[in-house]
């Protein structure tokens, strides 16, 4: 294959061989209502995940699948034992899902080689389009590729039964060779993702420099009062769970809009027990989810929930037991990532803004082993798990055009 010099040509990816990828995806567990359905490793996921695969080979990739099922499409460049730049995301969705959710990632990636290819360019460093493995539940697939699998199987059990080293032999994974995913070979991933929120289209803005993926703290707390007659026990007599619960609630969200910062803080779950019209509650379950970008100052904003929680079980008389259920560390953008994103962005006239993503990714966790930076387009009305998630043909285009010259700047970045 004759080189293409990179100075002479001003590449740019095909938009309606794109969009048309999205929507041949799509078809795959299309639901009656427009939305998609396609669980990891069920049969729907597999279809989804051959088709893939062949796209990639009809690219010039070679590919493989590693033992977290991971699908990995690799653009051979100029030097074969260079560090790798990596892209991709999931295919795997939640269970009534649309179009673009990851799914974009994956077939942006594969976009980009394309057009590569049909420009008879190789970049110095290899390129790899990453599937990666249930995305929507475990993350198994970027954990495993970071280092950070379970060690107990037990753990990814699927909620119909079913054990994990099932699942990965149906998809072409080894449960029991999951520690060679370990990855020390990428120099640089970037994931192209729809916002999943409404920042962008608010802002009027095409481009998100994501500034990292924030990390999350949930709480289970358990409430416990004295249930009885809502007719019979004065007011000064009782030990309403719920009434220590409501004010949870209200702490939570004033912790979130008073505090200085960037945070976020609901509480999503609620029971009430034994949730009787005329029985004062005796008992309330309720989950509490903090997110910030910081590490420390989501530790400051849980030492200042836990001394709100235990003045609430004070003031009513309650007891209150609250149980971590979940830490998820932030993991920030390569500072010269985001700039190498910026400057695209302005070679390409597309307005941008950097912002943090609130919602868990792929690049979280692969940015714990490597420089890691995400490009994010708008989301129609910030709607995202739905059949009504939307983003226009000329934005996902706009998107991988910025991912493609992202990697030129990378390419010449990493030597």
């Amino acid at each position: 294959m004759t080189m293409t010099p990179l100075s002479t040509v001003r590449l740019a990816i095909n938009r309606d061989r794109l969009n048309r990828s999205i929507a041949d995806l799509a078809s795959i567990g299309r639901l009656k209502n427009g939305g998609v359905c396609r669980i990891a490793f069920t049969d729907a996921d597999l279809q989804a995940r051959q088709q893939v695969q062949a796209w990639m080979e009809d690219a010039g990739m070679t590919t493989r699948i590693d033992a977290a099922g991971n699908v990995i499409g690799r653009y051979a460049g100029r030097f074969e034992n260079a560090p790798v730049l990596a892209t991709g995301s999931h295919i795997d969705t939640v269970p009534v899902a649309g179009a673009f959710d990851g799914c974009l990632g994956v077939l942006a990636g594969i976009e980009v080689v394309r057009t590569l290819r049909e420009n008879n360019i190789r970049l110095d460093h290899s390129i790899e389009v990453i599937v990666f493995s249930d995305e929507e539940r475990s993350v198994i697939g970027s954990k495993a590729i970071a280092g950070e699998v379970h060690e107990d199987p037990a753990y990814y059990v699927r909620l119909d039964g079913t054990p994990i080293h099932t699942c990965l032999t149906k998809v072409g994974g080894d449960w029991s060779k999951i520690a060679t995913a370990k990855r020390d070979d990428i120099a640089a991933f970037v994931e192209l993702h729809v916002e999943q929120g409404g920042v962008l289209e608010h802002s009027k803005l095409l481009i998100g420099v994501v500034s990292g993926v924030v990390g999350q703290y949930r709480f289970a707390v358990k409430i416990k009062g004295r249930p009885n007659h809502a007719g019979t026990t004065p007011m000064h007599m009782r030990k309403d769970a719920l009434v220590a619960g409501a004010q949870i609630v209200l702490a939570v969200n004033r912790l979130a809009l008073d505090t200085p910062g960037d945070q976020v803080a609901t509480v999503g779950y609620l029971t009430v027990s034994p949730n009787a019209t005329n029985t004062v509650p005796g008992e309330v379950d309720l989950r509490i989810d903090l997110r910030d970008l910081s590490q420390s100052h989501l530790e400051q904003l849980v030492e200042q929930l836990k001394a709100e929680i235990d003045a609430i079980a004070d003031s009513t008389g309650t007891e209150i037991e609250t149980r971590q259920t979940l830490h998820i560390l932030p993991t920030l953008a390569a500072p010269e990532i985001m700039t190498a994103i910026e400057q695209v962005c302005q070679d390409l006239d597309l307005p941008q803004m950097q912002l943090p993503s609130r919602a868990g990714h792929d690049a979280q966790e692969v940015g714990r082993i490597t420089d890691m930076g995400m490009i994010f387009i708008p989301s129609q009305a910030g709607i995202s798990h739905s059949e009504e998630e939307y983003t226009s043909p000329e934005e996902c285009a706009q998107g991988t055009n910025v991912l493609l010259q992202t990697f030129l700047r990378l390419d010449q970045m990493y030597r």
